[in-house]
């Protein structure tokens, strides 16, 4: 027997609105139509509502992340479970260590533990989120959108911040800006070394392939990425790092080598953790975190409710925050 999430997909509504139509509540005719339509179609008889709601959405949601470790994660995850309890939903925090195999196995249990829906924060390109569609499961991208899906997602621009953080130190005089984004296939490295590209070549800086290094999104990446850059025979004399930790790794390196900013100076996409060296002369852009989390949340919830209206994006703003 086909379950009530099944009928959802296949008429392209949430699994709210089939209980409402078998329930004679108010639907639109369209809908109230596509709805008949599939479930005749598969067989699914309206007696089977009430059992398949009961046993098939839980009480817990999933959220999904790609480092525990990362404050910014960690203040994001405070964000939707503020929202959730609130609500009377329980998370169950899954890190994936940037694991595409380790995110799949995580969204696999969300899927046969019955959760009432995932909030994730994709590990890379390649998300698998087929299965939990066609289950009807609501599925909420926050930070990071799993490409070739049409869901929900709550961002920061990426791409516009990066492109502020690179002309905040041409502002203060650098010329030979040089980036440390994160890896190839994670949608906000690419978009923050997209912003600062546009940024070198539209200001007419200098330009150097060499400049842009993907590294890990890790302290130790920073670290490597600013030791390369440092090393070059013609060095950098600024650069844009595209997360916190690594800006810890690159400036650990600098203080190692006496070169702290503003000898080279340094914008770094989020905000440093207590636990870096944090000198005055960094410019940051500053991100809403728990925000994030929140808005995040409340759209899952929404979703879970029955709010079938099309998937949609909000974008929260960066700040810049200057150097002292």
């Amino acid at each position: 027997m086909p379950t009530i999430y099944e009928v959802a997909a296949r008429a392209g509504v949430s699994p709210a609105t089939v209980s409402r139509v078998f329930n004679g509540q108010n639907v639109s005719a369209e809908r109230s139509r596509r709805v008949r339509e599939a479930a005749e179609a598969m067989g699914f008889t309206p007696n089977r509502v009430a059992r398949t709601l009961r046993l098939q959405n839980s009480e817990v949601i999933a959220l999904v992340i790609p480092d525990i470790e990362n404050p910014f994660f960690t203040s994001l995850a405070r964000g939707v479970e503020d929202v959730a309890q609130a609500a009377g939903y329980s998370v169950v925090l899954c890190n994936t260590d940037e694991d595409q195999a380790k995110e799949a196995r995580y969204l696999d249990i969300a899927l046969s533990a019955n959760m009432a829906g995932v909030i994730l924060a994709a590990a890379g390109d390649h998300s698998d989120l087929d299965a939990l569609i066609r289950r009807g499961r609501p599925i909420v991208a926050v930070d990071r959108g799993p490409h070739g899906y049409d869901i929900d997602a709550v961002m920061v621009d990426s791409r516009a911040g990066g492109r502020a953080a690179t002309k905040a130190l041409a502002d203060q005089g650098y010329r030979r800006i040089a980036c440390v984004s994160g890896p190839r296939d994670v949608e906000t490295a690419t978009l923050r070394a997209e912003g600062w590209r546009a940024a070198v070549t539209g200001l007419g800086l200098d330009y150097d392939d060499q400049y842009l290094i993907y590294a890990d999104f890790r302290v130790d990446g920073g670290n490597k990425a600013m030791r390369q850059l440092v090393e070059l025979p013609e060095p950098p004399d600024a650069v844009f790092v595209a997360n916190n930790l690594m800006g810890v790794g690159a400036l650990q390196l600098l203080a190692e080598r006496g070169m702290l900013p503003p000898v080279i100076g340094m914008a770094v996409f989020g905000d440093l953790p207590i636990f870096s060296p944090t000198p005055l002369a960094v410019t940051l852009v500053s991100l809403p975190a728990r925000h994030l989390g929140v808005t995040a949340a409340d759209l899952l919830l929404k979703r879970i409710n029955g709010d079938d209206q099309p998937p949609r994006t909000i974008v929260l703003r960066n700040q810049i925050v200057p150097s002292a």
